[in-house]
């Protein structure tokens, strides 16, 4: 399957997006292999520095560098797919300034929607930043009628297990980026997060 052909965006209403850099995962997947998504926060403004880009995109790199961290021996993102996680956005296209809109993140987040109910056998779910958490809980309240993770910093509510059905969600911060080797105490703190994920999918 590949989630480009089941899910998309028909008519970018969106205004504070870059739709030129709309992009959802074209690369060929088993959805029921699939155990745990990773959601980070836009697609960012160059396809070639996508997770599923060839060469040595931006999101691969410092997302394996991520996992590796975590204790994890892997070098490229395909090594992580055949483990069973799938890489995505919360938000399809790029940005266009520092900040997303909260109306386009909850207009794309029926995308994301559409992208997880195709993913029947998921144990983890991450998200990688406030984005990704906003979008998120835009999809449960729609879902169950309230959010899955609750308003306040992500540093003080991280540690707590928060779940969706039987499904455990990880509140983190962003790993796809530059800013992943900028801010050091976020990467600790994504190493913990991603350690403890890897411990319930028994990797």
């Amino acid at each position: 399957m590949k989630v480009s052909e089941k899910v998309s965006c028909k008519d970018f209403p969106c205004i504070d997006i870059a739709k030129g850099a709309y992009i959802v995962p074209n690369i060929e997947v088993d959805p029921t292999k699939v155990r745990a998504i990773i959601i980070s926060e836009a697609a960012p403004s160059s396809s070639s520095d996508y997770y599923y880009a060839k060469g040595d995109p931006l999101f691969e790199k410092t997302t394996v560098q991520a996992f590796q961290d975590a204790g994890l021996n892997t070098k490229k993102i395909v090594d992580l797919i055949d483990r069973g996680f799938y890489f995505t956005t919360a938000v399809k296209c790029g940005k266009t300034g520092y900040a997303i809109g909260a109306d386009t993140v909850k207009t794309c987040s029926k995308l994301l929607e559409e992208e997880l109910n195709l993913l029947p056998n998921l144990s983890v779910i991450m998200l990688m930043g406030d984005v990704a958490i906003k979008a998120f809980n835009e999809v449960a309240r729609r879902k169950t009628g309230k959010r899955v993770i609750p308003a306040s910093s992500t540093y003080k509510i991280r540690k707590t297990p928060y779940y969706y059905g039987h499904i455990r969600v990880f509140p983190s911060y962003l790993q796809a980026g530059p800013s992943f080797f900028i801010e050091k105490s976020k990467r600790k703190m994504i190493t913990e997060d991603l350690r403890e994920a890897l411990n319930i999918l028994g990797i």
